[in-house]
């Protein structure tokens, strides 16, 4: 018997027809199947069962072994059992003891890679289960169809979406392409406006609709190293603007942005509440209270008919209290030399990323001390050291650039991978920060380099290559190197800190939410409170702060200050979750007085681009840090990003199954 084609995975429409359709043949079992579930595990609920489902060792009709395939929910994980029936034809020339070998016993599917259909023109359906490892299940026939039941019940679930590539194939937990979807649709107009004054005071519903999509150079182009030389242009009409083009208006896409983070992170932090973190936090309740000082919330902070919110337990008079120490001068040029002894070494590192931290640096030296805090070069190397250094990167970035461009277009016909990262590469690029001169304009060579860099450590990294938001992280780094080679370089360095936040698994990401949601629940425990009872306790809001490191919420100079600032690792390498909690407790009594929940928040938050006062929420952010200490510290999980890899591994993540 063959079963309908099913017409689209990702309508919703369409497995609400296949559920009423098949109700009966999803939830149905035998007197034998209802026996059975007495013998599942406490807590286990058998989701999907169907009998008949078949596996054919071989090419014999009578060596078929037939059994009962079950879909089993156990707390928040699912797990596929199949399991041949016993005392099947004697004449099988099958052994008992061979057909046990067939047996599939409780295969969660934070295992499974991918499921793939086939649906012959003669005979039954039948599905082959892929797992992550790469090993598959023998093919398992449908006798009586259900495989529209089978996959739908799995997407009530699991994160399931069917590939791109194959139609027929579908993706368990496969967090990357949705991510790039919801990362497109928050393309907001890159929100900031330069011409603003330091003193205008903004209120975030009057978020204007200018792009945000800044960039700079790092003397590609023969420019003045005066910031102002590059602010963003003021668009004229008529003028043709790809970024306002291709970027996509938040407003209309919340419903979308929404479904995928429920649909990816609920689940997620389920779970996590349940693993070994919280023995951790445990550890750290048991110990002395915390009971720092804290800053009265949102005091510029006033919302008309707020409603009354619960004071914050460690709140104090804002009068007694020295919230964060004051912000520095940048870092200039005489001050820098004192840092120097005459071969060029750092003779205090500690004191230089102190400096750096409380002040940010000068334009005119970002070029030299980025390379350093981002690792490039080490701070006892001298001037001869790091010149021979970068004669010796460039050599080796050629190479590696060399092996893309020599693949020809032939090549490139064969080289499904290539052309897919090219593609996204390419119509990434011309959407990143085009209102900022340094990338303004049809043909413009700094948007070439963009790309080149982006496609080589696709290649040096190839088993990470490329996500959406990469070209974000980039394009400060190469305004403020200038170089090629060094931006890469650099940018390399950068990667090996935030791998994780594109792997496809998005692990690193969903440590860091999870390390924010302890956070906020150890330094504000009200708003903490608000977010569960509103059922926001992913916290992805947050997604897009962490995924590009606050990229899209502050103006570009602003965004350098704060990126060096994080770089330094002067209080914690875990200083931008504390810039995440400082942000929500700045905007806690606006988020709680108008009683948000998921949809309003997530619009307020990405409302907020451009309109957070830099230097408020730095100190604000260190205050937090210092207040937490130890408390505050085990509530992030060992390896949570951007932790450097262990032994100076790169990050990698595996690439999908070809089916």
């Amino acid at each position: 018997m063959q079963e309908t084609e099913l017409h689209d995975l990702s309508d919703d429409a369409d497995y609400a027809a296949s559920q009423l359709h098949g109700s009966a043949s999803v939830m149905q079992s035998d007197s034998n199947s209802k026996q059975s579930s007495s013998s599942e595990p406490d807590g286990a609920e058998i989701v999907y069962s169907k009998d008949n489902v078949t596996i054919h060792p071989t090419q014999f009709a009578s060596e078929r072994i037939s059994g009962r395939l079950k879909l089993i929910k156990q707390g928040s994980s699912l797990f596929m059992t199949w399991i041949p029936y016993k005392g099947q034809s004697s004449n099988a020339r099958l052994s008992e003891k061979d057909r046990n070998l067939y047996t599939i016993r409780a295969v969660p599917f934070t295992e499974v890679r991918s499921i793939r259909r086939h649906t012959p023109a003669l005979g039954w359906q039948y599905i082959i289960v892929v797992l992550s490892s790469g090993l598959a299940f023998p093919p398992l026939y449908f006798y009586n169809g259900g495989v529209k039941e089978f996959l739908a019940t799995i997407k009530q679930h699991v994160f399931l979406v069917r590939s791109a590539d194959d139609a027929n194939a579908f993706l368990v937990n496969d967090f990357q392409n949705p991510l790039q979807r919801t990362l497109s649709s928050l393309e907001l107009p890159r929100a900031v406006s330069v011409a603003i004054e330091p003193s205008t005071s903004i209120s975030v519903g009057e978020s204007p609709l200018n792009e945000n999509h800044e960039r700079t150079d790092g003397g590609v182009r023969n420019e003045s190293s005066s910031m102002s030389q590059y602010n963003v242009k003021r668009r004229q009409k008529g003028h043709h603007d790809p970024a306002r083009d291709l970027s996509i208006q938040v407003l209309e896409k919340f419903s979308l942005v929404t479904k995928f983070a429920r649909d990816t992170t609920s689940q997620l932090f389920r779970e996590s509440h349940g693993n070994g973190y919280d023995a951790i936090l445990r550890r750290s309740h048991d110990q002395s209270s915390f009971d720092s000082p804290q800053r009265v919330s949102d005091v510029k902070e006033e919302v008309p008919g707020e409603s009354p919110v619960a004071l914050d337990p460690l709140e104090v008079d804002k009068l007694t209290l020295v919230w964060g120490k004051p912000r520095q001068p940048p870092l200039g040029s005489e001050e820098w030399v004192t840092f120097l002894d005459s071969e060029g070494r750092i003779m205090d590192s500690k004191a230089l990323r102190r400096r750096v931290f409380y002040g940010g640096v000068e334009h005119g030296l970002r070029k030299e001390v980025w390379a350093l805090l981002l690792g490039y070069h080490s701070y006892d190397s001298t001037y001869a050291e790091r010149e021979y250094l970068r004669t010796v990167k460039k050599s080796e970035y050629e190479t590696i650039k060399f092996q893309w461009q020599s693949i020809s277009p032939e090549q490139a016909k064969r080289f499904t991978k290539f052309r897919e990262r090219k593609g996204l590469i390419e119509k990434d690029v011309v959407r990143t920060d085009r209102s900022f001169t340094f990338y303004d304009g049809d043909d413009n060579a700094n948007v070439n380099l963009l790309r080149d860099i982006l496609l080589t450590y696709s290649f040096y990294n190839f088993d990470l290559g490329y996500c959406q938001g990469m070209s974000d992280l980039l394009s400060p780094i190469l305004f403020v190197m200038g170089d090629e080679s060094e931006s890469f370089w650099c940018f390399v360095s950068l990667m090996e800190r935030l791998g994780p936040n594109f792997n496809r698994d998005q692990n690193g990401m969903h440590s860091q939410l999870f390390a924010i949601s302890k956070l906020v629940e150890l330094l504000d425990s009200p708003l903490h409170n608000y977010f569960k009872q509103n059922d926001c306790l992913n916290y992805f809001f947050c997604f897009r702060w962490i995924l590009i490191q606050f990229k899209r919420e502050f103006e570009y100079e602003k965004t350098m200050r704060l990126w060096e600032v994080l770089w330094t690792h002067y209080l914690s390498e875990h200083l931008h979750l504390y810039v995440c909690v400082a942000i929500l407790k700045r905007y806690r009594n606006k988020i709680m007085g108008e009683q948000m929940d998921f949809d309003p928040l997530l619009k307020f938050i990405n409302e907020l681009s451009g309109h957070i006062d830099l230097d408020s929420v730095l100190r604000d952010a260190e205050a937090l840090c210092i207040c937490a200490g130890e408390n505050g510290a085990a509530c992030i999980p060992p390896g949570t990003p951007p932790s450097l890899p262990v032994d100076g591994l790169l990050y990698t993540q595996q690439d999908d199954e070809i089916l």
